[in-house]
């Protein structure tokens, strides 16, 4: 029996928050989309994003719009410096451009080309994100796809899981399990969840991305720790690890 093989780098991934489903799914869904315009090898004249369910409803708030825009534009999740968030979007917002996979300028206007449904949803999944291009040629292109959780989207044609092809050494599906497997073993969970991801990589390839990962939630705290003023997102939300770190 295959079993679906989640890895710990399916479920701790680098990327710009707050949400994985709302923040880096669109993110991701929108690389697709560029990379499936691409592959017709034409100019594209206009892109629109329609977000529908709980990607509508919450959006502004999870950053929804802005990993959409950034995902359009090229730009990675994992090396993309947070810093440069909110120029880059005010570039978008001020020029009425978006550089569609970093290389072509096509005009792009958010109050009319990120439309937000928020009494309509879709019956595949909740977290839905239907994007509409059109080509030179006349021609048009569009995808929906389905933001899943973790960072993962599908279309909905796609399996809702992740399959690896391989069969972890500890075959581990409940707690019971987990248990039962370090007590006839001697090992700690910790040490049961690298045997298996040693199924799919050198074991140093898996410390040196998991110590990568740390290292950026370590820049993640200490950055949230020493910037004041209100959370992006538009909701104006008051930071207060600031001031709970001064007081602290």
């Amino acid at each position: 029996m295959q079993h679906e093989f989640i890895s710990v780098f399916n479920m701790f991934k680098i990327g710009i928050g707050p949400s994985s489903s709302h923040t880096l799914g669109p993110w991701r869904a929108a690389e697709s989309f560029v990379k499936k315009l691409a592959s017709y090898d034409q100019i594209c004249k206009s892109v629109q994003v329609h977000l529908f369910g709980s990607l509508a409803k919450t959006g502004k708030g999870h950053g929804t719009d802005i990993a959409i825009l950034l995902g359009l534009s090229g730009e990675d999740p994992v090396t993309f410096k947070v810093e440069e968030l909110q120029r880059y979007i005010a570039s978008i917002n001020n020029s009425g451009l978006l550089l569609l996979g970093g290389t072509e300028s096509l005009e792009f206007i958010l109050e009319k080309d990120l439309i937000f449904h928020k009494s309509e949803s879709l019956p595949f999944h909740p977290n839905a994100i239907k994007f509409n291009a059109i080509l030179e040629s006349g021609k048009f292109v569009t995808e929906t796809y389905y933001s899943i959780g973790g960072g993962f989207v599908i279309t909905e044609y796609e399996e809702k899981t992740v399959h690896t092809g391989l069969e972890p050494i500890f075959q581990i599906e409940t707690s019971a399990e987990l248990l039962h497997a370090c007590r006839k073993t001697g090992m700690k969970i910790s040490e049961v969840v690298l045997e298996n991801e040693n199924c799919l990589r050198p074991e140093c390839e898996t410390r040196d991305g998991l110590r990568a990962i740390w290292q950026v939630m370590k820049e993640c705290m200490y950055r949230g720790a020493h910037t004041p003023g209100t959370l992006p997102g538009g909701l104006k939300v008051n930071r207060r690890a600031p001031a709970l770190n001064k007081r602290l």
